[in-house]
């Protein structure tokens, strides 16, 4: 099954655009309400959590999160509380702050338990103790590359969105900074991802690694696999992007090509740290401690 995220990809930018306009109105009607000013304090902060959010995410250079930012989501409440507590208790304020503050947290809530999370169901293809099948990709010098050539050596094979994904980025830079550790152990590296192969190539050039970076294709591996996503790049990123792109995808496999670590995280943010799976190849006998 292809999971479609034709609405998902007209969330996000309109989301984070309406919430910074929401609190730029509030903190200037805060300034200017006198009676209300506070109700309109309290939706001012309801609208900075999915902003905070978007830029820790985007310019943090982030690996993970927690899955559902409690904090952020009880900074919300706390806005809405401040909010309603004027409007109903104070009665110094009508419903505008407090549907300013409804609103922000509304669209906070879709994107913690909405927007974050895919609706997948792992693939059959790469469940644990299974073999890797056999794909063909291409690789950023144009050359076909075919998953058979990794037997004998233990492999990391990670899909990832694209160039444009900052979490991608972030775990793919983890991994690289991990580098001589999987080099001295054996550990052939595959980074595979549908964007276009100069996009590949740009992110190769900018890691001095003898990873291996991978184009699928029109993402036909990736529907091989069961972890295909239709119109999962957001509407209106910039880059020139394709519509379509692959579910984050982690998997660990020895030398036999028998999979031994397989994550297919349900939210974006949520991703394994090197440590783990380098753990489970020890455990395994694979590597040398």
């Amino acid at each position: 099954m292809v999971i479609d995220a034709r609405y998902k990809s007209l969330f996000i930018f309109p989301a984070v655009g309406a919430t910074v306009i929401l609190f730029a109105v509030s903190v200037f009607a805060a300034l200017l309400a006198g009676t209300e000013a506070t109700a309109w304090l309290g939706a001012a902060i309801a609208s900075v959590p999915l902003p905070v959010i978007a830029t820790y995410l985007m310019f943090g250079g982030v690996e993970r999160t927690s899955e559902n930012f409690p904090f952020m989501l009880l900074i919300g409440a706390a806005g809405v509380l401040v909010a309603g507590w004027e409007q109903f208790i104070e009665g110094s304020s009508g419903w505008a702050p407090t549907g300013v503050a409804l609103t922000s947290v509304f669209l906070l809530l879709l994107y913690v338990f909405w927007y974050s999370r895919f609706g997948r169901f792992d693939s059959a293809h790469l469940m644990v103790g299974s073999k890797l099948p056999e794909f063909t990709l291409q690789d950023v010098d144009g050359e076909a590359f075919n998953s058979s050539s990794l037997l004998g050596a233990p492999a990391v094979i990670m899909f990832y969105r694209g160039n444009w994904c900052p979490l991608c980025m972030a775990q793919i830079r983890e991994i690289a900074e991990r580098y001589q550790d999987m080099e001295a152990l054996g550990i052939n590296v595959c980074l595979v991802s549908p964007q276009r192969e100069e996009l590949s190539r740009k992110l190769a050039n900018e890691h001095d690694v003898s990873f291996k970076f991978l184009v699928d294709e029109d993402n036909q591996v990736a529907e091989q696999l069961n972890i295909a996503v239709k119109n999962g790049v957001p509407i209106g990123l910039p880059g020139g992007y394709a519509p379509d792109t692959v579910l984050p995808t982690l998997v660990v496999t020895n030398e036999k090509g028998t999979i031994l670590f397989s994550d297919q995280t349900d939210n974006y943010r949520v991703r394994p740290e090197p440590d783990v799976f380098l753990a489970i190849l020890r455990r395994a006998g694979v590597v040398a401690k």
